[in-house]
């Protein structure tokens, strides 16, 4: 009921600020018609008038301070159409972008770490030993929620696929997405939160490398330099990981990899203009072609899911609400990355993320108590010092 009536509140926000725009720019028309029959009607009676009158294209001066409000918001649309018009200064408008603002970080928060968590209880601690499946109810919840909010709700505006190329490109991304998440949840079987956490920020790295190889795409050699300690604090953290196991150290690189290989491919593949779409459309599309990919894969793999799922539901009877709870929470987790992508900056973006890994792994330590070392704890953080040196450096030398 909770996340209803969230989205509930999210789409009156929204359709608020669309109904400004749609009146403003009705109000910008009206006026500059209006202007234009009045100018016509002046030239039309100046042989009749003792005096001349020229017409003006411009509407007459408003008072200064109001001509410089409505001229700023004029110009501020046009410069961008998808950025909202600036409202007039309000005393109690400032705080109630803030208020949504921290919300949505809350939730991003919660969502992100919560199905993280989750996931390590149900996939260690529950006994259900199924990630196939389990990222097959992910990408079903994501599926029917994606269309809901989209279609139903218009939370974000529905883009069409226009070609059979473009389905197959968004197909090809999805089977690399998949890859990905299934890589993931199988790491967390073997390694604890807080070390999964470690190799997973090592994402910019591989992403630097796929983009080089596939694009030729070179950053400054400051920029690669500051990889290094992202790398050298991750060998590190391995060296002193209690919980080291080498089966899920690979899956959790390769999925660490394939999430750096897809973002780099979407941006090779979805280029055009005709052809980008936004990451909640993308994941409309992809999540249905993920459960289609992921349902024979599970059937060969974990023949006996079904079996043990309904023997371990019929021992804890919350088995199934933690299913649905990890499966929209999974979905929660996208969304409100849109949205706080959409909300703050690209820096803002950067510091919060780095700073979800931080709560995670402290978090997972408290939680699950699993032993950690000054060696892991010192890997660690120099990995993070690493990506956000990195992300320095790629912004100050573009």
């Amino acid at each position: 009921m909770i996340l209803l009536n969230w989205f509930k509140y999210l789409k009156i926000y929204i359709d608020s600020q669309n109904q400004f725009n749609s009146a403003l720019t009705t109000f910008t028309k009206q006026s500059n018609t209006t202007i234009q029959h009045f100018s016509l009607s002046l030239s039309k009676k100046k042989k009749r008038l003792p005096f001349s009158i020229k017409p003006s294209s411009s509407p007459p001066p408003l008072p200064s301070k109001i001509q410089t409000k409505s001229s700023d918001l004029i110009m501020n649309n046009k410069k961008n159409p998808d950025q909202k018009p600036e409202m007039p200064p309000s005393s109690s408008s400032p705080k109630k972008q803030t208020l949504f603002i921290s919300s949505l970080i809350l939730l991003w928060y919660t969502s992100n770490i919560g199905v993280l968590l989750l996931n390590k209880f149900l996939l260690s601690n529950y006994g259900f030993k199924f990630p196939i499946f389990l990222t097959m109810c992910h990408m079903s919840a994501c599926a029917i929620l994606s269309y809901v909010s989209i279609v139903f709700l218009k939370l974000v505006p529905l883009q069409h696929l226009k070609s059979r190329s473009q389905f197959m490109k968004v197909a090809t991304l999805s089977i690399v997405f998949c890859a990905s998440v299934v890589g993931g949840n199988v790491s967390l079987r073997y390694l604890p939160v807080s070390f999964n956490q470690a190799v997973g920020a090592t994402t910019p790295f591989f992403t630097a490398l796929f983009a080089y190889l596939m694009t030729f795409k070179r950053e400054a050699w400051v920029t690669y330099g500051a990889l290094v300690p992202v790398v050298t604090g991750v060998v590190i953290a391995s060296g002193g990981e209690p919980g080291f196991h080498w089966f899920g150290f690979i899956m959790c690189i390769s999925a660490t990899a394939a999430r750096a290989f897809k973002s780099v491919l979407q941006g090779i593949l979805l280029s055009s203009e005709g052809e980008k779409l936004n990451s909640m459309n993308l994941m409309l599309y992809m999540s249905p072609i993920a459960v289609i990919a992921l349902l024979p894969v599970t059937i060969v793999m974990e023949p006996d899911v079904m079996s043990v799922t309904l023997s371990l539901a019929r021992q804890h009877q919350y088995m199934w609400i933690l299913l649905l709870v990890n499966s929209v929470m999974a979905y929660s987790a996208n969304l409100l990355n849109f949205l706080v992508t959409k909300h703050t900056s690209a820096l803002t973006l950067q510091v919060l993320g780095n700073a979800k890994g931080a709560v995670a792994v402290v978090i997972s330590i408290l939680l699950f108590r699993n032993p950690v070392t000054v060696m892991g704890i010192g890997g660690y953080s120099i990995t993070v010092l690493g990506v956000v040196a990195y992300g320095e450096t790629k912004r100050r030398f573009r």
